[in-house]
């Protein structure tokens, strides 16, 4: 059993024997003495990607799902379905776009360091890696001498995101962005021949 004070982002548990995955939680504590800190969690049902919003006491259990965990790569989207493929067995995988709820702009032609969540060998879910490399294909010219300052300004990338990103870069630049947050998290280097 998992007490839901540990519930972390992307666990998956059984409630009412319905699989659902944890999306969002927001953690409530009382003003007043003595009251019991809330955990207002929102989980996905697997696999019919509908909401299902919780609430908690810090001590209450719910029961974990073990599930097998899989490095696999995007290779395609073929309408409303993505295609993973596991990186040593080469079987594909096929998710719908309603499971990958606020991950599919970051979801782009060879990414790979992708994990796929797996229950009894179906696919039910895929973790992004940490951070994705995407190219900047708009934004307004750099300004020289702005390395100094902390001004941001909006850049659109290759995946049609846009993100605040310091002033001194320029269109064509490789930068680093969380998918979980869709924040800019750094330059990439260019790699030199």
């Amino acid at each position: 059993m998992i007490k839901a004070c540990n519930l972390q982002k992307g666990n998956v548990v059984r409630i009412n024997n319905r699989i659902c995955q944890v999306k969002q939680i927001e953690v409530q504590t009382p003003a007043a003495r003595g009251g019991s800190t809330l955990y207002k969690v929102r989980f996905a049902i697997i696999p019919e990607g509908q909401k299902l919003d919780q609430t908690f006491k810090g001590n209450d259990s719910l029961e974990p799902l073990e599930l097998e965990r899989r490095q696999v790569s995007f290779l395609y989207q073929d309408q409303d379905m993505y295609i993973f493929m596991d990186t040593e067995n080469y079987e594909q995988y096929s998710l719908a776009e309603q499971h990958l709820e606020g991950q599919v702009p970051w979801i782009v032609d060879g990414l790979e360091g992708v994990t796929a969540l797996l229950l009894e060998g179906q696919i039910i879910a895929v973790d992004l890696p940490a951070t994705i490399d995407v190219e900047i294909v708009e934004t307004a010219p750099a300004i020289k001498g702005a390395t100094a300052t902390n001004r941001n300004k909006p850049a659109t990338l290759t995946n049609g995101e846009t993100v605040m990103i310091p002033e001194y870069l320029e269109t064509g630049e490789t930068v680093r962005v969380s998918p979980s947050t869709g924040k800019f998290m750094g330059r990439v280097k260019e790699k030199k021949g």
